[in-house]
């Protein structure tokens, strides 16, 4: 039997579960503003909470019409 630490080898996660995964043991929230489960006042939410912490977001991309 070969040792693999926690993690590695077996199915991998998908990135929902992974983000899951981080909120409920780590109280890390990975949030896309773009994530069309977001009604257009959380989406905005995230996007001030985005500017306040790291900065305006580069203006590339037109704004998203929801």
């Amino acid at each position: 039997m070969r040792f693999a630490p926690k993690g590695y080898g077996g199915e991998r996660r998908s990135p929902d579960r992974v983000k899951q995964d981080g909120w409920r043991e780590q109280g890390v929230l990975a949030v896309s503003v773009d994530d069309d489960r977001l009604s257009w006042p959380e989406r905005e939410l995230v996007r001030q909470l985005g500017d306040k912490l790291y900065g305006p977001r580069p203006q590339g991309k037109e704004a998203r019409d929801g």
